[in-house]
């Protein structure tokens, strides 16, 4: 039975097609690779923070979950705020060498600083 939620179908008006298949949006997840094969970029950055400084770590291969997840680790370890969103994780100041060593300690062992 063909699933006609007109949800599905939005942004279409028509088709005479019948084999269309209607696009829905879902983006694809990649699934996390292991640890020792993620190429972790530690950096500093304060563009568009109106001066302050943060640690960004770039370069994560995976679902949104597991972002989330090492993102709260690291906070937690390094007793500060921050975000993960978009594939990055956000710490809030100066931790580049901490998060260096405890990322290694972790498993991911091609971590490095730019």
């Amino acid at each position: 039975m063909k699933n006609n939620d007109w949800k599905n179908r939005l942004n279409v008006v028509y088709s005479t097609n019948p084999d269309f298949n209607y696009e829905t949006g879902e983006a694809i997840t990649e699934a996390t690779k292991p640890k020792e094969k993620q190429q972790l970029c530690i950096s500093l950055d304060k563009r568009n923070r109106s001066g302050k400084v943060v640690t960004l770590l770039s370069g994560f291969v995976g679902t949104e979950e597991d972002l989330q997840d090492l993102g709260r680790w690291l906070k937690m370890k390094c007793g500060v705020g921050g975000t993960a969103k978009n594939g990055e994780i956000i710490i809030q100041g100066d931790f580049r060498k901490r998060i260096l060593e405890l990322a290694i300690q972790e498993g991911y062992t091609k971590s490095r600083m730019i």
